[in-house]
């Protein structure tokens, strides 16, 4: 691991002042991910700044919704009484993440910052990553890509984004608060992250020495389930093949009024079609319902060697989901 210095700031303002003057620096949360990487010569920081003295780790009500402080951990975030009960496809994400040892470190902000486990970018004996050396090629694309892109990759990287939290947050139309050198800004999750395109060693759109402080989620009172489905090779501590994250609202008459859904483990960032989602609006839930919005949802899909299986394992998955959602409606 190379050398570097440490800062703990006890306040925001000195946490971006102190990022600005520190060429290389990276803000320090759970730590959970960063320090693995920093352990793999991946990344290598200059100066590791500890957050986690800053005033974010507290969970209220906002705008009818809820405010979840960056510096919360996520299994805090998970047994909260106000996400349990209002938000219950963001707790279930969470609680399908890790383990609970690493639950009980990682932050909210440092989920949402957590880089792909594409095995060719997490070893720098591999010479070809783009996310890790830019203009180096992708080994992954010809390689063993089973865990890899089917939907919005490019010819620069097929990576995919890990998480589970954002799968929700990004089904939920979540708020990422961050504060930067230009003051504070507000993106939702869809704008927060970002896809490979020429550029696949940049994830998210924040702009340099900006700090996530808080995730607002909004209210959802036309939602009457909700469900996260996790597939993976193993029922704990690995990443999704396939995730679903489905909200759905009911009518009195049982079709569906509204329903938001976002997959994990197929793409770059987590991936939401908002046309999609509007099929299914005054459809009854079923097969051929479920079916319609999933085909709607893989327009555009291009597996590659090892993960055609995803295509059909969507699919399925899509319509696991939604029943299980629209059973709890």
């Amino acid at each position: 691991m190379k050398a570097f210095a440490y800062a703990r700031p006890s306040t925001t303002d000195e946490a971006i002042a102190t990022f600005s003057s520190s060429s290389g620096a990276k803000f320090l949360g759970g730590g959970t991910n960063l320090i693995d990487l920093m352990k793999m010569g991946v990344e290598q920081p200059s100066t590791l700044i500890d957050i986690t003295r800053l005033p974010l780790a507290t969970i209220e009500e906002h705008a009818g919704g809820i405010r979840i402080g960056a510096m919360v951990r996520n299994s805090t975030v998970a047994e909260h009484p106000l996400v349990r009960d209002r938000y219950p496809v963001l707790s279930q994400a969470i609680l399908a993440g890790a383990s609970p040892q690493l639950r009980n470190m990682a932050t909210i902000g440092g989920n949402l910052m957590q880089r792909t486990r594409c095995s060719y970018f997490y070893d720098p004996t591999y010479a070809h990553c783009n996310k890790r050396l830019p203009g180096s090629g992708c080994d992954a694309i010809d390689g063993y890509n089973r865990m890899h892109a089917i939907l919005g990759a490019s010819d620069q990287c097929i990576a995919t984004n890990p998480g589970d939290m954002a799968v929700a947050l990004m089904a939920l139309d979540a708020r990422i608060q961050v504060l930067g050198p230009q003051g504070p800004r507000s993106r939702l999750a869809g704008d927060f992250f970002r896809l490979p395109g020429d550029t696949p060693n940049i994830d998210t759109n924040l702009r340099p020495g900006e700090l996530i402080t808080a995730v607002d989620l909004p209210p959802i009172d036309w939602a009457t389930g909700g469900h996260y489905l996790k597939v993976r090779d193993r029922n704990s501590y690995a990443f999704a093949l396939i995730s679903v994250a489905a909200v759905v609202g009911l009518d009195s008459n049982g079709s569906i009024r509204r329903a938001q859904l976002a997959l994990g483990g197929v793409a770059h960032m987590p991936w939401r079609v908002p046309d999609a989602e509007r099929v299914l609006i005054g459809q009854t839930p079923g097969d051929g319902a479920f079916r319609d919005v999933a085909e709607a949802l893989l327009k555009g899909a291009k597996p590659y060697a090892h993960n055609r299986f995803k295509v059909e394992l969507v699919r399925r998955s899509i319509a696991r989901a939604l029943e299980a959602a629209s059973t709890r409606a």
